[in-house]
């Protein structure tokens, strides 16, 4: 018998931007992958973003932005993780993130950002990646 568990994730749309096709081809392609994907959906705020982390019990959090506030929303998020003492979550970014912020937001503490044209299988490597060095529990 496997006792080990799914990397389980949170994907959000964090913030006034209504474009979704993006974040749930992801989720459904971590899906497939075998991880457990909570889909927040949109127009999210950080504090319910950070709460279903919470409640979710999740050890990712992937958020998408293609509003341009990404330097606005994500610290304030990455904040409240700390705040609730999930330091321990990581966070990844997605969507339109122009390529001299990507490093101010993996300073802050974002794992990865994920930018358009990137495909389903880098996200997925990634992650399975992350829990083999780790050595959290995946499928």
């Amino acid at each position: 018998m496997d006792n080990r568990r799914p990397i389980r994730i949170v994907l959000a749309k964090v913030g006034l931007d209504g474009h979704d096709r993006g974040i749930k081809v992801v989720a459904r392609a971590l899906r497939d992958a075998g991880m457990e994907v909570i889909y927040a959906g949109l127009w999210q705020t950080p504090e319910a973003v950070v709460r279903t982390v919470a409640d979710e019990d999740a050890a990712w959090l992937g958020l998408s932005l293609l509003s341009g506030a990404h330097m606005t929303l994500v610290p304030r998020v990455l904040e409240l993780l700390k705040k609730a003492n999930l330091n321990h979550v990581g966070v990844l970014v997605g969507g339109i993130i122009p390529e001299e912020d990507i490093p101010k937001l993996q300073q802050m503490g974002v794992a990865r950002v994920f930018g358009p044209g990137t495909s389903m299988a880098e996200i997925v490597t990634f992650l399975h990646d992350w829990a083999n060095k780790s050595g959290a529990v995946h499928d």
